[in-house]
């Protein structure tokens, strides 16, 4: 087993790597204000950005699934690894040796498995690379790539290679590297054979696939030999690292860019990412050996954080194949806020062949977005019905009518019901027009989607009442009392020195609601909100770790992250806040007070009596005190 991790190594990671520069590998972030970020999460489906990072205290919070902790977790639940990994990758960035509580420094047989495998498919991938640079054998591979129109010089910016037609070169050279069969094996380069592990792929070129991180996961494998029965194209199988529904060529190239000028453009295949990469068009990625599906979309929208005016440009052959490829990917396009186009180049060319045959600009001009998708698939829809007769017509508007009822802008959905009308020669153009409206009324009562919710609203709504945590109680922040005591925490979390040593001497009785309570004994336990003044990030992992279960520590993170509702944050406002949640405790002191009081006059002990009327003297003096000094009588 992995020795334990020396606690000021982890430590010396957290602080080495920003947490924005992390998230933003996988999502776009943009400015939400108050020195925090924000982007749609990766971790849950939505239209408006719930998702915060706070690269002052290096958090991040959810505020749609409660999701959230700091750059080591966010690493963990993003690529789903173990403690131990996410560490070892932060710090392999870092340029950090880590010490291990066994002693050593990074011993290989304490990495984890993902880091073990991700480091296999790294070493391969230079040395596919390698050998289409510099072996003979690799002419037929070379010269594959040369009569596509690709030189030395893409390939190595794609980091293209070749896999010799041996049965073990590569599994000895990882052997050698201190890898064991195990590995080999499960990481998916080799397979067993006969007599022991033996190369996986053989006498093929080569293309790296690689993570939206940019480390490699698994291979494409193209047949260069007739003399090969396998498959045209050989994809890694399904791996602990990879998941070929999961992953798409050319994303750790194109996410920039496609966060950039938020468009995207999906082709079919590793050729064709090239082509339109070298051809300027560098925001085109492409599946690996599968259909483009939900885990994809998902990807993609985290970068083109689904803004109205998103495009995404699907490419495909206008034969049978590309058509029923163009409508399958219609049938997720309400998984977009963006607009879903598609590209059909001229003779059904592919970008690769296109760029052969009329050079760069005819590839750019392809993916220039013409034809939105759902018109696509009314045409294809259409064609397939005899539109000489009335039932033809019937049947073709009741399976065109649900795609028009499905398009996202209202607006648009009643000016492609006409065009439909026109397409299907119904002369009552009204009736068609009802008939899709009546649909998409359908689809919103049945709990559909419909049409996308207008930009920043959901978040503007977020904005204003934060949710607690999943698994605590319903907190309503209309009411006062807790809306206070959220915003004393978040000042305790935030910024300690405008409370400290003020807040330290706040019971936890003092809080109400229960979660909020149990984040006020989490500070207490982690040695009080003034010992954060010196360094507040430390402080707040403390905090986190003094949480007793997931819920609390949630909610410490969400509330370090949360915006302070107060534009200018200062001591007065501080004040105000430690005032109000004291007067609030005092209030409900002093009636539990005289409840006590009404008892013991009807016959109670007199000293008992004498005592209780001095205690209400002192809070209702001390409450006069609050009211009239405000912060100075704490």
């Amino acid at each position: 087993m992995a020795g334990r991790i020396n606690d000021e190594d982890v430590k010396a990671v957290r602080d080495a790597v920003p947490i924005d520069a992390v998230v933003s590998e996988y999502l776009q972030l943009r400015n939400a204000g108050g020195g925090n970020l924000k982007g749609l999460c990766p971790f849950h489906d939505e239209k408006s950005p719930s998702f915060q990072v706070s690269p002052s205290k290096g958090l991040f919070h959810c505020f749609g699934c409660q999701e959230g902790g700091d750059t080591i977790t966010f690493v963990m639940k993003v690529d789903h690894l173990t403690f131990s990994e996410a560490v070892e990758r932060l710090a392999a960035q870092a340029g950090i040796t880590l010490r291990y509580e066994e002693g050593g420094y990074n011993p290989s047989h304490q990495r984890g498995e993902r880091i073990r495998l991700v480091e296999a498919h790294k070493i391969a991938a230079e040395w596919y690379a390698e050998q289409l640079a510099v072996s003979p054998e690799a002419d037929a591979g070379r010269i594959f790539l040369a009569e596509r129109g690709f030189d030395q010089a893409a390939a190595v910016h794609f980091g293209v290679g070749y896999s010799p037609q041996g049965w073990d070169h590569l599994t000895r050279y990882l052997r050698g590297k201190g890898f064991s069969d195990k590995e080999l094996i499960s990481s998916g380069l080799a397979q067993e054979g006969r007599r022991g592990p033996i190369d996986r792929f053989r006498g093929r070129l080569m293309w790296p696939i690689r993570d939206i991180g940019g480390e490699v996961v698994g291979f494409g494998a193209r047949k260069l030999y007739e003399a090969d029965n396998g498959p045209k194209y050989l994809n890694t199988p399904d791996t602990a690292i990879y998941r070929k529904s999961q992953v798409l060529y050319g994303i750790d190239l194109a996410k920039k860019d496609i966060a950039k000028v938020s468009r995207a453009v999906v082709v079919e295949g590793y050729t064709d990412v090239m082509a339109c990469h070298l051809a300027g068009v560098t925001t085109a990625i492409a599946t690996c050996g599968t259909a483009f599906g939900t885990d994809h979309i998902k990807i993609l929208r985290r970068l083109l954080m689904d803004n109205g005016s998103a495009r995404v440009i699907f490419t495909f052959d206008g034969d049978a194949a590309g058509q029923k490829a163009a409508l399958r990917a219609f049938e997720d396009d309400q998984k977009f806020a963006a607009e879903t186009y598609i590209a059909i180049a001229p003779d059904n060319m592919d970008p690769c062949d296109l760029r052969l045959a009329k050079g760069d600009e005819a590839v750019a001009d392809l993916v220039e977005p013409r034809t939105p998708l759902f018109e696509f698939a009314l045409r294809q829809i259409v064609a397939r019905y005899d539109l000489e007769t009335p039932g033809g017509r019937a049947a073709a508007l009741d399976e065109a009518a649900p795609v028009v009822a499905r398009i996202k802008n209202s607006g648009a959905q009643h000016e492609v019901a006409v065009q439909l009308a026109g397409m299907l020669g119904i002369l009552d153009t009204q009736f068609v027009v009802k008939r899709v409206a009546q649909l998409a009324r359908w689809a919103r009562d049945r709990g559909g989607r419909g049409p996308a919710p207008a930009r920043g609203d959901s978040a503007q709504l977020y904005e204003a009442a934060p949710r607690p945590a999943a698994g605590g109680p319903a907190l309503t922040l209309r009411n006062p009392v807790y809306a206070t005591e959220r915003e004393l925490l978040k000042l305790a979390l935030q910024r300690p020195e405008l409370v400290s040593p003020a807040f330290d001497a706040y019971g936890v009785d003092e809080f109400t609601a229960a979660p909020y309570a149990a984040v006020r004994e989490a500070i207490q336990d982690a040695g009080g909100a003034e010992s954060g003044v010196q360094d507040g990030q430390e402080y707040l992992m403390r905090v986190r770790d003094a949480a007793p279960d997931d819920t609390v520590r949630a909610m410490v993170t969400e509330l370090a992250v949360e915006p302070i509702m107060r534009r200018a944050v200062d001591d007065v406002y501080a004040g105000t806040v430690l005032v109000q949640v004291r007067r609030r405790a005092v209030e409900r002191r002093v009636r539990d007070v005289q409840s006590q009081l009404a008892r013991l006059s009807a016959g109670g002990d007199p000293a008992q009596l004498a005592a209780v009327q001095n205690e209400l003297w002192v809070l209702q003096q001390y409450d006069q005190a609050l009211r009239g000094h405000g912060a100075a009588a704490l």
